[in-house]
């Protein structure tokens, strides 16, 4: 997907893009080969080329963060899916009280009181080369920046909101997980408590009970287990839509 991208390229956009698509240029061999293209200069070009050298390089040496800065971060996910981290947090008047991370296979949830602090985080996060969130660029990654500063890693974020946006899927996280057919095995939360998760922290400070802790707990951890299908599926459409469209 990525090496079939152009998007990164300097002042190319969705439109350009498909121009290149459309004279049978479909990957960075591809492009590098041609000695010309309609609508790109020669002087152009060779600039193009070398970006796409260093974009190749750092593919091989496995660099996410050369990417950071392009549009369209989801085309990084099928290259560096097996190192993501798919990360949700819980909050009130913006301040943490869990942060939930599940690298596809294992969760770690960081828990306020208990074992959440920059350093951990810190060091959970330098693992991973993507970072993915639903509504975490408006959400989840300020609070955590205003919170603990410079904690988040210098790579891409993939905010799957926007991605199931684009192929029509609207609306909350548990709004997407029906359409998808995607179940909850913990119906505790949504069944008594109203599906609000500030809620069973505020009866853990009333009552000190744990019990309110594990089910919020429980609930952080299915919301970020849940976005790895999403991921999956949405991003798979998006990026056959796109192609289709070409």
């Amino acid at each position: 997907m990525i090496r079939e991208s152009f998007i990164f390229l300097d002042k190319i956009r969705h439109q350009s893009e498909k121009n290149i698509w459309s004279q049978g240029v479909h990957d960075w061999n591809s492009f590098m080969s041609k000695k010309n293209l309609f609508g790109i200069s020669p002087v152009r070009k060779m600039f193009y080329n070398q970006q796409i050298m260093d974009a190749s390089r750092a593919l091989k040496n496995y660099d996410s963060s050369f990417f950071k800065g392009m549009s369209d971060t989801w085309r990084l996910y099928e290259y560096f899916k097996d190192d993501a981290v798919f990360l949700d947090i819980e909050a009130i008047n913006g301040n943490i009280t869990i942060i939930g991370l599940f690298d596809g296979v294992n969760t770690k949830t960081l828990v306020k009181g208990f074992n959440l602090n920059k350093e951990l985080l810190k060091k959970e996060l330098s693992k991973y080369k993507l970072v993915i969130t639903f509504n975490g660029g408006s959400f989840d990654l300020p609070i955590i920046k205003k919170y603990f500063k410079d904690i988040l890693p210098a790579v891409p974020h993939i905010d799957l909101r926007h991605v199931c946006a684009a192929i029509g899927l609207k609306g909350g996280l548990k709004m997407i997980e029906k359409e998808l057919g995607l179940k909850r095995e913990n119906k505790i939360v949504d069944a008594i408590y109203g599906g609000d998760p500030a809620l069973l922290w505020r009866k853990f400070l009333a009552t000190g009970d744990r019990d309110f802790i594990e089910l919020l707990v429980n609930y952080n951890e299915e919301d970020i287990i849940n976005l790895k299908p999403i991921a999956d599926y949405s991003i798979n459409r998006l990026w056959e839509k796109i192609r289709r469209e070409t």
